[in-house]
């Protein structure tokens, strides 16, 4: 399956380069041509550099390594070339609170998840993963040794949450099912799985398993 990462910021560039890492070929794209080229180049030869809309129309699993409300606006700009794709959300639902925290964008009892899933085209399948740890431990976390870290994902087709495990395990981490996507709030900033929520810090698959 071709798999594409739109978006390359914190979390896009940083996952990006752990699935290269783990031997995966993935195309990028971001806003302009130039700084999808720059991060494939860096990449090497196992990343390719496209625009958005011919990434989408190539891929088969797209992981949108952009803000909540981009997503929304993504979903509805690109609705029937999304059809039929594996759509995967790392989105937060939060911004700065003034106070050098953060506060949730949405109501307490929502999920950018739910919502997300609410909004994607006839046959798409979503995907809820790649967002339980900060941009700054994606990287150094990955391999973990003795012990991988665990990274909690959310689906509601068996299928595609298999196909987004593999990838999970392909950028250094151990996959955990937390069920469908109605558990997704789980796996958000202030949730009870979330590095920056209840859980805190990172943890195995044994220990992630025993708090699912």
């Amino acid at each position: 399956m071709n798999t594409a990462i739109i978006g390359l910021g914190n979390i896009g560039s940083r996952l990006a380069k752990n699935l290269v890492t783990g031997g995966e070929r993935i195309i990028v794209a971001a806003k302009t041509p130039d700084e999808a080229k720059v991060v494939a180049r860096e990449l090497g030869s196992h990343a390719e550099a496209m625009t958005v809309e011919d990434a989408i129309a190539k891929a088969d699993v797209i992981i949108l390594a952009i803000y909540f409300d981009a997503i929304k606006q993504f979903l509805a700009s690109h609705r029937d070339a999304l059809a039929g794709k594996i759509i995967v959300d790392p989105s937060n639902p939060i911004a700065p609170d003034g106070k050098g925290g953060f506060r949730k964008t949405i109501q307490a009892e929502q999920s950018s998840g739910q919502l997300i899933s609410e909004l994607i085209p006839d046959r798409a399948r979503l995907v809820k993963a790649f967002g339980t740890l900060g941009a700054e431990s994606l990287a150094p976390a990955a391999n973990r040794s003795p012990e991988r870290a665990a990274l909690f994902f959310a689906a509601d087709d068996k299928q595609a949450g298999e196909v987004v495990a593999r990838l999970i395990s392909a950028s250094g981490f151990s996959p955990v099912s937390v069920g469908g996507i109605d558990q997704s709030i789980r796996i958000e900033v202030g949730g009870d799985l979330h590095e920056f929520g209840k859980l805190g810090k990172l943890v195995s698959a044994k220990e992630a398993e025993s708090l699912v």
